[in-house]
C-alpha cells in the first residue's frame, strides 16, 4: 500500500462525483482510503467558495486535517483555492493545491510532491481555459443511484455569485464518454443516473458544430440497458420550451422530478441579480411542465433579502412562490460573497430582516410540500429502495418515487436497489410516507 487517504468533500454535487472520482483513481493506483479520521497519510479536501461561510468550512477542514496528523500531506482542492490561491498558498495547513481542472492528476502531483516535499500549486487560469476534466466513476456509494457531472462551467454572472471565477467558462463531456460511464454504472448495478453540472443547461453548447445538448444527452442516456431512471440536476428556466418538454415527456425513463432555478419571484429583483428571466416567463416554463406531465415535482431556490429588495418586492416574491405551488422549496437568506458585483450593491439589509424572510418561506413550503404530497395517497407508485432506516423506533426500507418521493415500508425482504410498485398510505413528519 502506497499510504492510508482520507478524503473529504464540501459542496455541490459536482463536487461530490469529483470527490468520488478522485477516491476511485487513488483505490487504482494503489492508495488505502480511511475515514476522515486522525491517522490518515494524506488528507485530500474538496472545497467549495459558494460564500463566505463556504470558505470558512474549507479553511476550517484543511486546519482540522493537519492537526489530526501534523505529519500528514494535505491536499486542497477546487473552487475555494481556485478562487484565492494567494491566500492558499499563504496557509501553513496546506501541502499542495490543486485547482479546478487539475483533479484528474491527483496522482501525479502527489507522487512528485513526494519525491520533492515541497509545496506544490497547480492551478490553470480557469477563465481561459476550454478543455472538459477527464474525471470518471465506474461505481457509486450509494448503489442506487449516481450522480455524474457532465458539464462544468457557467457563463452567467449572476450578480451574488462567485461560481463563474472558480469554474470558468462552460465545456461539456462528450455525449460517447458519459454514455461509456453510463454503461459502466448501470453493469456495477446501479439503476438510476443523475445529470449535473455547473450550468446543465448550457450542456454541449461551446461545441455547436458537434449538434450535442442536453436533449440529444438525455436520448443517448435513455438507451443504455439497466438504466431505469433518469434525472436531471438544477435547470435554468431557459431551457424549457413547448419542444423540450414534448421531447423529455415521451422518454419513459426521464424522471418527472424538475428543479428550476428561481431566487426571486420579483422580476426587478431578478434584473437586480442578473438573472435573465421574468417572473412571468417563469410561470410560463412551469406551465409547459405542467401540460406535458399530470402531476411534476417542481422545485427551486430562492433567495431572501436580496440588496434593495423592499417590502413590496418580497411580499410580490412570496405571492409568486405561493402561487406556483412547489414540491419543494430551498429558501437561503442573502449571504454577502466578497468579489461579486451584488455585495457592493447599496442597500444591503439587515440579518435580521433576511432571516425573517426566510422564516416566512420556509412556512410556505412546508405546506406547499404536504399539498404535493397529498395528492398521491391512494395512489400505486413504484419506489425505487435504496437502504434501511429506523423511524420511531421502526425498522423500514426506505426509497423514492420517480417525483423523489421519500417512501418508507416495512418488509422482511432485502429490497436494496428493488423497483416496488407499492400504495402510498400516509404522510409522517415533513417529507416522508407511509406505504404497503
Amino acid at each position: 500500500m502506497k499510504g492510508k487517504v482520507a478524503l473529504h468533500n464540501l459542496g455541490c454535487k459536482v463536487n461530490a462525483y469529483e470527490t468520488e472520482a478522485m477516491q476511485q483513481m487513488l483505490e487504482a493506483a494503489g492508495y488505502e482510503i480511511v475515514p476522515f479520521e486522525p491517522g490518515a497519510d494524506i488528507y485530500v479536501i474538496n472545497t467549495c467558495t459558494v460564500t463566505n461561510i463556504a470558505d470558512r468550512k474549507s479553511r476550517q477542514m484543511l486546519h482540522k486535517a493537519k492537526k489530526m496528523n501534523p505529519d500528514a500531506i494535505v491536499v486542497a482542492a477546487g473552487c475555494y483555492v481556485q478562487a484565492d490561491t494567494k491566500k492558499a498558498e499563504a496557509d501553513a495547513s496546506i501541502d499542495i493545491i490543486i485547482g479546478n481542472n487539475k483533479k484528474q492528476e491527483l496522482i501525479s502531483i502527489l507522487e512528485n510532491y513526494r519525491s520533492g516535499q515541497q509545496k506544490t500549486t497547480e492551478c490553470v487560469d480557469i477563465n481561459h481555459t476550454k478543455e472538459y476534466e477527464k474525471l470518471e466513476i465506474d461505481r457509486t456509494e450509494e448503489h442506487t443511484r449516481a450522480y455524474l457531472k457532465v458539464q462544468d462551467g457557467c457563463n452567467q454572472f449572476c450578480t451574488y455569485c462567485m461560481i463563474p471565477y472558480a469554474r470558468g467558462r462552460i465545456r461539456s463531456k462528450k455525449t460517447e464518454d458519459v454514455v461509456g460511464e453510463v454503461k459502466r454504472l448501470a453493469a456495477s448495478g446501479c439503476q438510476e443516473v443523475v445529470l449535473t453540472g455547473i450550468h446543465l443547461s448550457s450542456y454541449g453548447k461551446e461545441r455547436p458544430e458537434e449538434q450535442e445538448n442536453l436533449l440529444t444527452l438525455i436520448q443517448a442516456v435513455h438507451e443504455v440497458d439497466g438504466i431505469e431512471r433518469i434525472r436531471l440536476g438544477s435547470l435554468e428556466p431557459g431551457i424549457i420550451t413547448k419542444e423540450f418538454a414534448k421531447a423529455i415527456s415521451s422518454l419513459p425513463k426521464v424522471c418527472p422530478h424538475f428543479h428550476l432555478s428561481l431566487q426571486s419571484g420579483c422580476t426587478a429583483t431578478l434584473k437586480r441579480m442578473n438573472r435573465r428571466y421574468t417572473a412571468q416567463e417563469y410561470r410560463e416554463k412551469c406551465e409547459i411542465l405542467r401540460k406535458y406531465y399530470p402531476a411534476p415535482a417542481l422545485t427551486t431556490d430562492v433567495i431572501t433579502g436580496f440588496p434593495g429588495e423592499t417590502e413590496e418586492e418580497f411580499e410580490e416574491s412570496r405571492s409568486f412562490v405561493d402561487s406556483i405551488h412547489f414540491y419543494e422549496t430551498h429558501i437561503f437568506p442573502y449571504s454577502k460573497r466578497e468579489g461579486t458585483k451584488a455585495a457592493v450593491m447599496p442597500d444591503q439589509l439587515p440579518e435580521q430582516i433576511k432571516k425573517e424572510r426566510s422564516r416566512v418561506l420556509i412556512a410556505l413550503g412546508q405546506e406547499r410540500q404536504r399539498e404535493y404530497m397529498e395528492q398521491f395517497l391512494g395512489k400505486k407508485k413504484e419506489v425505487l429502495f435504496e437502504e434501511q432506516q429506523k423511524i420511531q423506533g421502526q425498522t423500514y426500507w426506505t426509497g423514492h418515487t420517480m417525483e423523489y418521493l421519500k417512501v418508507a415500508v416495512i418488509s422482511e425482504e432485502n429490497l436494496e436497489n428493488k423497483r416496488v410498485m407499492v400504495q402510498l398510505q400516509n404522510i409522517i413528519g415533513q417529507d416522508l410516507i407511509l406505504a404497503e
